[in-house]
């Protein structure tokens, strides 16, 4: 599909919601690899000697929670219709519930150049072997790949982040988007006993940003309250729990997560909160992590929410890191 097809549409789509006798003959927008597929399409030779990698080039696996992959912005970078393209991939990897409210963060914490400050890379050749497309920027590292990447839920690690109220957030961070995760965290915390506090309730969180995405790949190496010993209401939060951090994405990637998680081990997961950074001592903990041998959901509120997240196949080969 070329970049024509693709606005029309868009159009149509965009026309059925306000046109009714449109509303059934109006094709459905396409997927986010399909638009990958798009974009790649539309690159000029200068376009792609910037920003198109070979599928084994160890940037593709490299993550962090403010960078830019490539050093163009697709605001200066690409044309109009190439923007918009980006955007419908970005929108595409999210719930519909979510996307608008995910885009928006993205906006906001962009600054004045908004989205359009956002970077992207492809790595393999979309349509015809193994790919991978990444778009960054502050708070947001995501990634669209056909499953390309075995047993690597999302493509490999991601991360989300909203400084919504300043860089120093107050207690129950006004307006976050992603603040209902930590609420719902929280509320399992509130149901766990006083032996099981002290083991969920650790001081410090993990000391540098490599072991935000690393796993360690062995239950007992793990630190805080093991699900195997909760009880079955408690458990039944914690899968609350799983289902609130998966509610941004879109279907296919809460699917492929959770059948990784139980593939692990559900009973092998274990979940930590931390005294350390504890916005307002109020007891409601800004950062806590919920943690298997081949999962890591790190949800850190201070100063602001950042989150890294990686889930893995147990049997998928360890990808060399950038």
């Amino acid at each position: 599909m070329n970049r024509r097809d693709f606005l029309t549409r868009t159009s149509l789509a965009a026309s059925a919601l306000t046109v009714p006798h449109l509303a059934e003959a109006a094709p459905s927008p396409p997927a986010a690899e399909t638009l990958v597929k798009s974009l790649f399409d539309s690159l000029s030779e200068a376009q792609r000697s910037e920003i198109h990698f070979a599928f084994d080039n160890p940037l593709r696996t490299k993550i962090s929670n403010n960078w830019h992959i490539t050093e163009p912005r697709i605001g200066s970078f690409l044309d109009a219709d190439q923007n918009a393209m980006v955007r419908e991939i970005f929108l595409k990897a999210h719930s519909g519930e979510y996307a608008e409210t995910v885009l928006n963060q993205v906006i906001h914490d962009s600054g004045k150049k908004g989205f359009e400050d956002s970077s992207v890379a492809l790595f393999g050749d979309p349509g015809s072997g193994d790919f991978q497309f990444v778009l960054t920027g502050r708070h947001c590292t995501r990634r669209i790949d056909g499953d390309s990447v075995d047993g690597k839920a999302f493509g490999g690690p991601i991360f989300y982040g909203h400084a919504a109220d300043g860089f120093y957030e107050g207690p129950n961070h006004p307006g976050n988007a992603y603040w209902y995760q930590a609420k719902r965290a929280n509320g399992v915390f509130e149901m766990l006993d006083g032996k099981q506090r002290e083991q969920a309730l650790l001081d410090y969180e993990p000391a540098d940003e490599a072991s935000t995405v690393k796993l360690k790949r062995a239950a007992g190496d793990l630190p805080g309250l093991s699900f195997a010993d909760m009880t079955s209401d408690q458990k039944d939060e914690v899968r609350a729990v799983l289902d609130d951090l998966l509610l941004p994405f879109r279907e296919e990637d809460r699917k492929e997560s959770l059948a990784l998680i139980e593939k692990a081990g559900i009973d092998d997961l274990h979940l930590s909160f931390y005294r350390e950074n504890d916005i307002g001592d109020d007891g409601v903990w800004d950062n806590w992590r919920l943690e298997g041998p081949h999962m890591v959901w790190y949800f850190r509120g201070a100063p602001h929410v950042h989150t890294w997240v990686h889930i893995s196949d147990p049997d998928a080969p360890r990808e060399p890191r950038a």
